[in-house]
């Protein structure tokens, strides 16, 4: 099938995001916490032969966890309740490889129910990783037997620690004890995770989100969230995904082969397409796991702006790791740094100087200037749309006095769906209108940098969409 214009585009258009997904994408930015044996024995990947007894975090507070994280401009939180080790933080029945047989709190602790407490207690959202390769369990490997242990955790972590807005799978998948490979029933998780918390996302491993393709904070260009169906197939996710412990793939650059996901003649030959956007999910530091050698490695606030910036001013959500250190808080120079990065979202994006300017929208349907109210609000009830067929609009902004802008936020109104393929933003100094940004994609969220630059007039051109441009938010700061 070759590429067909216009009836292609609506073809890519029909596809939207679910009331979950578009949920989860207005977090925007929220945490990992990477905790088990691992942190006390200094590995990455734990073999799953580890003592209960090394797991002993004497000054665990999850109610820092969460300060932390909420300080940091985050909305919600994910706890890696059990990693591939097979280590459980809760006492789960069905395994002894559980903190129910660790020195903390004398066996009667539950970092999971702590943390789901300390997250409603600081206004975040609670979220579950389960790794679904286990190396502590003699059944992986083993079929359906081993299919119905994984479904009996998670069972127990979706029923009995309240609401989950994520359930977290990632794509790794080794040998078990018994030297063999468990191939796992994802339908079958599914349907449970379906079930028992019907308003979770699945991501990585799952239908709902998708991984971006790296670990190192790397964003692409441009970021398509309507791809090929068969992305959502998990077996992709693991192929791309990290199958042993080694620093390199932590610091691997995006795969070139994985730069275009979503262009119009990526698609073309697409009979299924999908909602399915992306995940940048980067640690702090080096590793995901706590290593006290790290401590002067931790990402500054610069950098973690810059990602910030370019994750989920691309198009992007933001899942950042803080890893707990053994005596189960968090370090202050990764608290601190995270707090200024809470601290530069928060002032940086509090005043909107739209509010304080003229705006109108011109485009071949609309002869007459329209105004642009519905821009100013920041939802999904109000928005602009071009009439059919028209797919190039002009957004002007004017002010009375030139004013000194730093960043200009663009959201499409994704429900429905992503539509703009390029688009392009101007200034005007000493009374000519010059050219600052060309950029592809916009999606849920577009972040550009304007440098400072200071203006009385930012026009943003929509130069080409794949229907008409329906553009719901326009933020200046």
């Amino acid at each position: 099938m070759l590429y067909t214009g216009f009836e292609e585009d609506k073809r890519l258009v029909q596809v939207v995001p679910s009331a979950r997904q578009i949920a989860y994408e207005n977090m925007e930015l929220f945490c990992f916490i990477h905790f088990t044996v691992n942190t006390f024995t200094g590995s990455e990947w734990g073999d799953g032969t580890e003592p209960e007894s090394i797991f002993n975090p004497t000054e665990l507070d999850a109610r820092q966890w969460a300060k932390t994280a909420a300080e940091g401009g985050m909305k919600g939180l994910i706890l890696t309740c059990k990693h591939h080790d097979g280590f459980c933080l809760w006492p789960s029945k069905y395994t002894e490889h559980s903190i129910k047989n660790s020195p903390y709190k004398n066996g009667k602790g539950d970092i999971v129910r702590e943390t789901a407490e300390a997250c409603r207690e600081f206004g975040l959202k609670f979220g579950v990783y389960l790794s679904p390769w286990d190396r502590n369990n003699s059944s992986y490997g083993k079929g359906k037997e081993y299919d119905d242990y994984y479904l009996n955790q998670l069972t127990e972590l979706l029923t009995e620690y309240g609401d989950i807005f994520v359930i977290w799978l990632d794509g790794a998948c080794g040998e078990g004890p018994n030297g063999k490979v468990q191939k796992y029933d994802w339908q079958r998780y599914y349907k449970v995770m379906r079930e028992l918390q019907p308003n979770a996302v699945i991501s990585i491993s799952g239908p709902d989100i998708r991984w971006c393709g790296n670990e190192a904070g790397e964003v692409r260009p441009s970021e398509w969230s309507v791809v090929a169906k068969d992305m959502t197939d998990p077996a992709i996710t693991a192929a791309l995904s990290q199958q042993e412990d080694n620093e390199e793939f932590r610091n691997r650059p995006l795969d070139e082969t994985q730069t275009d996901l979503g262009s119009r003649e990526r698609l073309a030959n697409e009979k299924e397409l999908a909602w399915y956007p992306a995940e940048t999910d980067v640690s702090i530091r080096p590793g995901w796991f706590y290593h006290e050698e790290e401590d002067e490695q931790v990402r500054s606030f610069e950098n973690l702006k810059d990602i910030y910036l370019k994750s989920v001013g691309g198009n992007t959500t933001l899942l950042l790791n803080l890893p707990p250190m053994k005596n189960g808080r968090i370090h202050e120079t990764d608290a601190a740094n995270l707090k200024q990065l809470g601290e530069f979202i928060e002032n940086t994006f509090k005043h909107n100087l739209l509010q304080d300017a003229e705006i109108s929208i011109l485009s071949a349907s609309n002869a007459e200037k329209s105004n642009g109210e519905a821009l100013r609000m920041d939802d999904y009830d109000s928005y602009f749309v071009n009439e059919e067929g028209d797919k190039e609009l002009s957004i002007n902004i004017k002010w009375e006095k030139p004013r000194k802008v730093s960043y200009l936020v663009i959201k499409e109104a994704i429900p429905l769906s992503q539509r703009v393929e390029s688009f392009s933003v101007s200034y005007e100094n000493d009374g000519i209108m010059q050219e600052c940004y060309k950029g592809t994609t916009i999606g849920y969220k577009k972040i550009i940098d304007l440098q400072e630059i200071e203006t009385a007039n930012l026009i943003i051109n929509i130069d080409d969409a794949r229907v008409a441009p329906a553009i719901s938010f326009v933020g200046v700061y």
